[in-house]
């Protein structure tokens, strides 16, 4: 398994990426009844989504099986990360009425699972946790079965405002630490990888019943001991869930694509995952943060029962 693990870890050069990508990354183009049906909604109630702003790969197999990350506090983000496609700038004021037609959207669509996250909104005195909090109160309002899942931005560390959230009771705490200490400053110049440790040990603090979560995304340059020593860094601070997927360049402004990483590797990675006491691990070539989230917080409530 030795030499294995150095092959994977790209502890020797990288190999020459080819000029087409794998055939595991392929994916259908977005479309079907389902898929239009959910799109036209979003315009109507004028909301934002993550598959979308992102680019996710899955936005065609999610929205048709019925679930989105509905992405609140607007579309323009405050920081400016090397492998974001969503748009960075100064943010205009965020809309107090946005809970309500997220609340209302997932209703329309009967949801079992809702999944939200936001952009970073480090020009906010709170940095958008009402809006989080509030946005949770207003679907358990609505909708008391369908499970909520939060994927908040790190808050700058701020205690009240990851005890805000977490008070309005989420079923799923989710916070992306994105890439490995090394790559921070040039990946993440906005985050600190220090203070995604402490923002989930306080979580699980205040909260010790409220599942955690984590994802990284693989291709930027990262060592295999990397990933496995960041894994480590996870569990220790109490992340019960962990996603990994690869890194998919959105444009040539964005950080170079490193290294395609195989379904075996994924494989693996997922096997070290679990063996360390993650509960749930998703790993995969086109895995994102929300992927199976609907499957992730039954097994999370199961294991936390």
């Amino acid at each position: 398994m030795g030499e294995a693990l150095h092959q994977i870890a790209g502890l020797h050069r990288a190999p020459q990426l080819p000029e087409r990508k794998p055939a595991w990354l392929n994916v259908q183009v977005p479309g079907g009844a389902n898929y239009a049906r959910l799109r036209h909604l979003m315009r109507d109630l004028k909301l934002h989504t993550v598959c979308e702003e992102a680019h996710c790969p899955n936005v065609g197999e999610c929205w048709n099986h019925g679930t989105a990350t509905f992405m609140i506090l607007g579309d323009v983000c405050t920081r400016n990360c090397a492998y974001c496609a969503v748009k960075h700038g100064r943010p205009p004021k965020y809309d107090i009425e946005e809970p309500a037609r997220v609340a209302s959207a997932v209703e329309q669509m009967q949801l079992r699972h809702a999944v939200i996250t936001s952009v970073d909104r480090d020009d906010l005195p709170d940095l958008g946790a009402w809006v989080f909090a509030e946005t949770i109160r207003q679907i358990k309002a609505r909708l008391p079965n369908c499970s909520v899942e939060v994927l908040v931005p790190d808050f700058q560390g701020n205690e009240q405002s990851i005890r805000t959230v977490l008070e309005a009771r989420p079923d799923i705490y989710d916070h992306n630490t994105e890439t490995v200490p090394r790559l921070y400053k040039r990946c993440r110049p906005g985050g600190r990888y220090d203070r995604v440790m402490k923002l989930f040990r306080f979580a699980k603090q205040t909260a010790p019943d409220i599942p955690t979560k984590s994802g990284l995304i693989l291709g930027m340059g990262e060592l295999k001991e990397e990933i496995i020593q960041t894994l480590r860094d996870l569990r220790d601070v109490g992340v019960d869930i962990i996603t990994l997927g690869q890194y998919l360049r959105p444009s040539d402004s964005h950080i170079p694509l490193d290294r395609y990483y195989t379904p075996e590797e994924f494989r693996e990675l997922r096997d070290i995952g679990l063996e360390m006491g993650f509960r749930h691990v998703e790993s995969g070539p086109l895995v994102r943060s929300s992927y199976h989230a609907w499957e992730q917080v039954q097994k999370a409530a199961i294991s936390h029962a």
